[in-house]
């Protein structure tokens, strides 16, 4: 027997059955961590930064983006951090994402985020930030032990 087709995941769809349910009109009760908010290690975030930056040469049509969000809900803020996942984000932070991506994708992530945003009645907020690499070079990293200089424009090395 054949399987059946993978249902495409549906942001939208989903928070509107959170909305529907009543959930989010409920002060919200403080609870774990949920494992999929997990970050990977640094190491391995430094690396698909790196591979962000240090990639081939990105085509004028391209850009990349910083996607930061405080969302409330838990259930909403780990919905829309699996739809930046699935389309091409990098995690940098439990709540900032990169992205590497051409206009048409990026507008089509920025929408969505807005219509996810309309659904409900909240006080969260969605940052969208257009990031060139002279900016991204430019950027300084205050607390955990990464130099970021050496992740966007590492320091040539000569032997002799």
């Amino acid at each position: 027997m054949p399987k059946p087709p993978k249902k495409e995941f549906d942001l939208k769809a989903k928070i509107q059955k959170i909305r529907d349910s009543g959930i989010l009109a409920q002060p919200e009760e403080k609870t774990s961590i949920n494992p999929e908010d997990e970050l990977l290690p640094l190491s391995g975030r430094i690396e698909k930064i790196l591979n962000i930056f240090q990639g081939k040469p990105q085509k004028s049509t391209s850009m990349n983006y910083l996607i930061m969000y405080d969302i409330q809900n838990n259930k909403v803020r780990t919905l829309v951090a699996k739809y930046l996942l699935k389309n091409g984000c990098v995690r940098v932070q439990k709540s900032v994402f990169l992205v590497h991506s051409d206009h048409k994708k990026f507008e089509e992530i920025k929408q969505t985020l807005i219509e996810i945003n309309d659904i409900y009645e909240n006080q969260d907020s969605i940052i969208l930030v257009p990031l060139n690499i002279s900016d991204a070079r430019s950027m300084k990293l205050i607390g955990q032990n990464v130099n970021i200089e050496q992740i966007i424009d590492p320091p040539n090395t000569v032997f002799l």
